[in-house]
């Protein structure tokens, strides 16, 4: 059975929210991520200066430093929406590991072979190998980093903030590229930063690519939540939801756009063969096939000039296959997204189903 892939809402989420906007009160906290050496906190209703110092600090005495350098009146009532700034200096932190969630192909560890399920600390250096290459690590707050073939990186910083589940850390990406969904409970961001020669991206949303090409420029596309781009401190231009910016290799932010829309695919395979419409203003396709619906544990990807996508035979079970647009100036758009159903056959340690002496996957059969 082949359909598209769609997010459902259940009947008890949707009361849940309606719930919560009918009562105006909001039960979660609001991290909005970094900005410089401050984390970034937006005000909910009951919040005062007390309780935050107490939450993230753990010393309520805090306040007044935190009163001082908001420039707050009046500590027990800020208005709802306000952002506060809290030094990251205050906030005591414990160490975190990331685990390997994933690998295709060749990925090493601090040179050498990388193996699912290695635990990765703060310092250690990662590669992927050529274009069908992958490594995911799954993240200390839930969320998952996926590295494409061709990428450099160093964890600089992996660190959590004590008692919240937060995240803390600071990627060094030398070459490649980095697509990353965090927070993935919404329970909000801590800093989240990738690294370049050339500048700084702090995410402040939840999904997002950063890329490095062989000249030196950056790409940076949010999917969902926002970045902020400069050369220090990521103090340049906000990029927000489907918007990208290019950074030269001078460190000059091209203006931000708009990212293509999504295509539009065919309901159904056709045997090997995936079709779509042709998208307005994209000069090429980016074709992946993964095991999850954000393509974060990608098994394939291929370039393609224009449609249809001839497939290979990725997985046992269901897999997915997502196809975004790429734009003239080299960004790239949100995924369409179709889910396949396969039938149940024998597959590697990597998820890719072994095939026969004629191609075929190897069926398995329940007596």
């Amino acid at each position: 059975m082949i359909r598209l892939y769609r997010s459902l809402v259940s009947a008890r989420a949707l009361l849940s929210v309606l719930a919560l906007l009918i009562s105006g009160l909001s039960v979660h906290a609001q991290p909005s991520g970094a900005l410089g050496d401050d984390f970034i906190y937006r005000v909910v209703r009951d919040d005062t200066l007390i309780h935050l110092a107490q939450r993230y600090t753990h010393d309520d005495s805090n306040w007044r430093r935190l009163q001082d350098l908001n420039n707050v009146a009046e500590p027990t009532r800020m208005p709802i929406g306000r952002t506060i700034r809290i030094p990251f200096s205050l906030i005591p932190e414990e160490t975190a590991t990331a685990t390997i969630a994933h690998i295709r192909g060749e990925a090493r560890v601090n040179g050498k072979r990388a193996r699912a399920g290695e635990v990765i600390h703060e310092g250690d250096n990662l590669e992927t190998g050529d274009s069908n290459s992958f490594l995911t690590l799954a993240l200390p707050d839930g969320g998952e980093a996926s590295l494409p073939g061709a990428t450099t990186m160093q964890i600089e910083r992996l660190r959590t903030f004590t008692g919240t589940g937060l995240i803390d850390a600071i990627i060094r990406l030398r070459s490649g590229g980095l697509e990353t969904s965090v927070a993935p409970e919404d329970q909000g961001t801590g800093r989240y930063e990738i690294r370049t020669p050339v500048s700084i991206t702090g995410v402040r949303g939840t999904h997002f690519r950063v890329r490095l090409d062989t000249h030196q420029h950056v790409y940076n596309e949010v999917l969902a939540g926002t970045a902020q781009l400069g050369q220090e401190a990521a103090n340049g231009p906000q990029v927000a939801t489907n918007q990208g910016a290019v950074v030269e290799a001078s460190g000059t932010i091209q203006p931000v756009r708009r990212l293509l829309p999504a295509p539009v695919l065919a309901e159904a395979l056709d045997g090997s063969e995936l079709s779509f419409e042709p998208l307005e203003g994209a000069v090429e396709y980016q074709v992946r096939t993964a095991a999850d619906p954000l393509g974060i544990r990608p098994f394939s990807v291929q370039a393609l000039a224009e449609p249809p996508a001839v497939l290979g035979i990725p997985s046992a079970t269901t897999w997915y296959v997502l196809v975004r647009g790429i734009d003239e100036n080299g960004l790239m758009g949100p995924d369409a997204v179709l889910e396949v159903e396969g039938g149940h056959v024998l597959t590697s340690t990597d998820g890719l189903a072994v095939l026969d002496g004629s191609g075929q996957p190897v069926q398995l059969t329940v007596y």
